[in-house]
């Protein structure tokens, strides 16, 4: 079984082909997500919100990341498995070092951060060392408090601006995949054509590479289900055929829709 890699999804991107993202937090959904021919998996510190019942991403802590990583790993066979490093763990050179490799050892092919060209140097400094990068802009969770909430970022032409600069900065430093979250959808789209990776849409319109939903959002059980998210489960037999739902309506450009995106 060929597993999925950096490459292989920016070959899909070159040939225009949309992929799916979805989040795992234990071996057993990542089995399911797997099974059901998910290209990424991400282990999201959105864990905080789904799993530990705090209101923000802010209190996961690095071991928390790691214990969840490697129980994802255990239930993954071909998708590539990305790993949040969570809020305060990337603030230096050495810490961001040392938290990426140990969420690498255990059982990551890539680790996430959010933030703009504040980030180059660090994903310069882990590129060189094997350790590749996912970028995140827009509504960057961990920063909720100085956004001043979970608001829609790059609505006026400064800010969409801003946004693009940093993607590419991002992608010039290393950066193999970029998340971007909550913008107007014609932003996610100059973004995926301003980028040659991929670009990872999560309420970013229907325009961009690839989708990404957390994992209870689309089963419909969290306790607030963004405006972004689609209920899965609720026209599937089972949690399989909703996943399955979900990445083919991802790769034939089905989802999102209109009333998932933002203008």
């Amino acid at each position: 079984m060929n597993k999925i890699s950096p490459q292989s999804l920016a070959a899909k991107k070159a040939k225009g082909e949309k992929f799916a993202v979805l989040t795992a937090y234990d071996a057993t959904f990542a089995r399911v997500v797997d099974e059901a021919g998910i290209d990424v998996i991400l282990v999201g510190d959105s864990l905080g919100n789904v799993l530990q019942g705090h209101t923000s991403t802010l209190p996961v802590s690095v071991e928390d990341m790691c214990y969840h990583t490697a129980c994802v790993d255990r239930g993954t066979e071909k998708a590539l498995i990305v790993a949040d490093l969570p809020f305060g763990s990337y603030n230096t050179i050495d810490d961001t070092l040392s938290n990426a490799t140990a969420l690498m050892q255990s059982g990551a092919h890539m680790v996430k951060l959010e933030g703009g060209q504040w980030l180059c140097e660090s994903i310069r400094l882990l590129t060189e060392r094997g350790i590749p990068v996912c970028g995140h802009l827009g509504l960057t969770p961990q920063s909720v408090n100085t956004l001043g909430g979970f608001k829609v970022q790059g609505r006026d032409e400064a800010g969409a601006r801003r946004i693009i600069t940093d993607a590419k900065a991002l992608e010039d430093a290393g950066a193999s995949l970029l998340v971007v979250e909550c913008v107007p959808t014609e932003l996610g789209q100059r973004l995926s054509e301003a980028l040659t990776i991929p670009v990872i849409g999560i309420g970013a319109g229907p325009q961009t590479d690839a989708q990404v939903l957390v994992l209870h959002d689309l089963l419909g059980i969290s306790r607030r289900i963004p405006k972004f998210v689609k209920n899965f489960l609720a026209d599937a037999p089972d949690i399989a055929t909703a996943l399955e739902n979900y990445r083919v309506a991802v790769e034939q450009g089905e989802f999102p829709g209109p009333e998932h995106s933002f203008d």
